[in-house]
């Protein structure tokens, strides 16, 4: 495919993009909100010098936490433009960066990959240097920063084996694309290895880690978690179930109905919000007595929590205080075929991690999570359950695969100053 087709076919959708905000602001009203961004036109006017970084959803903004804090202390007199694509990625730019803290960093919608629309955002905010987290190739835009000579570069890179095939079909601009960039820094060896399949070479092309594992638990979520324990129950057993995804939370109530451990308390956080009245609905079908973490958070215990079988985590930026509270953690999207979250803030936290089969996504730190000694793979539910079980009776194996964790997220750190290295190639550190 060249780029002029892919560019027809783009404008020839765009028209239904209003349809889907519209149907997508039916189960999540900010979808309504913006819409004037996501087709390339701002009313923001930012003081330059500016540097941009794309994160489209929650997990990339948290996982770009330490390079935004390093990019605010080496470039002083920049400002930093945090773009998203989906309102939870932006809702979380404002939980982890509010404006009374960070009055340097501003948000907006990258707008879609059509040329007039990426056109007018670059025209509009002048870049001086753009950073794309992960596996974000929108091609138009690639091709408008080499032509404005704007150094871009795709940090944190990740490319599943399920991603790769998916490029390798438009293979001609998949690699047009990747050879446009400035610079691409891989997380992993593996990652690198398909990117330079795709690539075609490697001159832009760097191993330099993973920056989730530069990620600190932010100031006071321990004593939160210890403050929401101690309204669950100090001696109460709690389990995890994290960033779970559609058709897991079945499954996790068939795990946890066969567990023997008595009062077991089970905190279920969804990975969207749009699903937290899904997962409510659930929990009433199975006659579940549960409670909402919205029902007392800010100190108000109205709720019934002794009895509550299970917590629904419909609160945003609280997931290093559900780690902090819990005993045992689970990593979901990986009990379906989804390719499994990231499992180091729950490391981080130094709590036992059990993850599914379905790691795909995240292979690599997982593979070496397991070989550290701090995850334990499952493969369905019923091996989740014993897993469960044996932790929850054993507090001394509880601490020793929690101390490993805590070992393990130590020893994989450094990405964030090789990333600094690199972009300081193409915009020098300020004095």
């Amino acid at each position: 495919m060249s780029r002029l087709l892919y560019s027809a076919l783009l404008y020839l959708v765009l028209p239904f993009t209003a349809v889907k905000l519209l149907w997508r602001g039916i189960r999540q009203p900010d979808y309504l909100k913006h819409w004037a961004e996501r087709y390339g036109y701002y009313n923001q006017s930012l003081a330059k010098p500016l540097i941009w970084l794309h994160c489209v959803s929650v997990g990339e903004t948290r996982a770009a936490r330490p390079l935004i804090d390093a990019l605010l202390n080496q470039y002083p007199r920049h400002q930093i433009l945090l773009t998203h694509a989906t309102p939870t990625g932006r809702d979380a730019g404002e939980l982890i960066f509010p404006s009374q803290q960070y009055p340097r960093i501003s948000r907006c919608y990258l707008p879609y990959d059509v040329p007039g629309a990426v056109n007018r955002f670059l025209v509009h905010f002048k870049p001086a240097l753009g950073l794309l987290m992960e596996t974000e190739l929108w091609f138009n835009l690639i091709a408008s920063c080499q032509a404005k000579k704007i150094p871009l570069l795709l940090v944190n890179a990740r490319l599943s084996e399920r991603s790769a095939q998916a490029y390798s079909k438009i293979s001609k601009l998949t690699t047009q694309g990747l050879q446009s960039l400035t610079a691409i820094a891989a997380q992993t060896e593996e990652d690198a290895m398909r990117l330079s399949t795709l690539l075609g070479s490697s001159n832009n092309l760097s191993v330099m880690g993973n920056l989730k594992f530069d990620v600190n638990a932010p100031e006071g979520e321990a004593e939160r978690g210890v403050y929401l324990r101690s309204l669950i129950g100090i001696q109460r057993p709690v389990f995890l179930a994290a960033s779970t995804r559609e058709g897991e939370e079945a499954l996790i109530l068939k795990a946890i109905a066969e567990s023997p451990i008595p009062n077991l308390l089970t905190v279920i956080v969804p990975r969207h919000p749009q699903r937290f009245d899904e997962v409510a609905t659930l929990l009433d079908q199975h006659n579940i007595p549960f409670c909402r973490r919205s029902e007392f958070s800010m100190g108000n215990v109205a709720a019934d929590i002794p009895n509550c079988r299970v917590i629904l985590g419909d609160s945003m930026g609280e997931m290093f205080t559900y780690y902090a509270a819990c005993d045992v953690a689970f990593i979901g999207g990986s009990l379906l075929p989804l390719g499994g979250q990231n499992l180091i803030e729950a490391c981080i936290m130094g709590k036992p991690v059990l993850i599914g089969p379905y790691t795909f996504n995240f292979n690599e730190a997982t593979e070496h999570a397991i070989e550290a000694g701090a995850a334990e793979r499952v493969q369905n539910p019923q091996e989740l359950s014993e897993k469960l079980n044996a932790l929850m009776s054993d507090s001394d194996l509880r601490k020793k695969i929690g101390t490993a964790g805590l070992a393990f997220s130590k020893s994989a750190g450094g990405a964030t100053q090789k990333l600094m290295n690199l972009i300081a190639k193409h915009l020098p550190f300020e004095a």
